[in-house]
């Protein structure tokens, strides 16, 4: 497989809740000099501000073009699947990868398909309301008695493992289904908050722990890998059994 420099202008790299400057400037800088440019930040602390912009060596472009948004929903908006960088496996979770196992997939759907990466915040990592909407969780293999990378590190290494991708002609490992019929992330996510409806409707979601239902439905759902009629399938039952319940 050899991808081509659209398949890393498909690719989006989001940062949320950012709280140091510095580290988007230097994010800009690890990207572009791996080929990728599509920057969305999620309520960053501080942006534009001049440290990015002397972090950024150059990269301005890339900051200059940057996506801010409020949510990780809308930074979202358009991309087929969502890969969240996780340094520690979770209770519930989506399948969780090398980031060279991911990486050689993710670059095979971009050739198609605008894919994203998810970076949490420095301190923090991603919440549990961010990983839930990424359909699977990948980890960078370091050293386990030292595996202490700030956030730039990080997208430095999953960029270049993405571009390494690229150039590869190694077949993809990990099995995903035909793009034309896989459901995108909009689509999923439109599913999951009418279930959410539905079973707060019918005052299940109050009968069990709700939260960790529902985060472990969406771990169910975007482990399934729906197709889009399977997806309008779904809601057409929910909304059959919202009119039950009105009528």
């Amino acid at each position: 497989m050899v991808a081509t420099s659209e398949a890393l202008n498909r690719i989006r790299i989001i940062l949320c809740q950012t709280s140091h400057p510095g580290n988007i400037g230097a994010t800009a800088r690890a990207m572009k000099t791996m080929g990728i440019h599509s920057l969305y930040l999620v309520s960053p602390k501080k942006f534009p501000h001049s440290e990015a912009t002397a972090m950024a060596s150059g990269a301005d472009d890339i900051l200059m073009n940057a996506h801010v948004v409020d949510d990780l929903k809308s930074a979202l908006k358009g991309v087929k699947l969502a890969v969240g960088l996780s340094a520690r496996r979770r209770e519930l979770s989506q399948p969780y990868l090398d980031i060279r196992e991911v990486a050689n997939e993710m670059i095979r759907i971009a050739d198609q398909s605008d894919v994203a990466f998810v970076f949490g915040n420095e301190t923090s990592g991603l919440s549990n309301l961010e990983t839930n909407q990424c359909q699977m969780l990948s980890f960078i293999n370091a050293n386990p008695n030292y595996s202490s990378l700030n956030l730039a590190q990080a997208v430095q290494v999953v960029c270049h493992e993405l571009r390494q991708s690229s150039i590869s002609t190694n077949s993809p490992k990990l099995y995903i289904k035909d793009l034309d019929l896989l459901a995108d992330h909009d689509s999923l996510m439109g599913f999951l908050s009418h279930l959410e409806i539905m079973l707060d409707e019918i005052d299940f979601l109050d009968k069990v722990q709700g939260e960790r239902l529902m985060q472990r439905l969406h771990i169910l759902f975007t482990r399934a890998q729906l197709e889009i009629d399977e997806v309008n399938i779904l809601r057409g039952i929910l909304t059959q059994v919202q009119k039950k319940i009105k009528s």
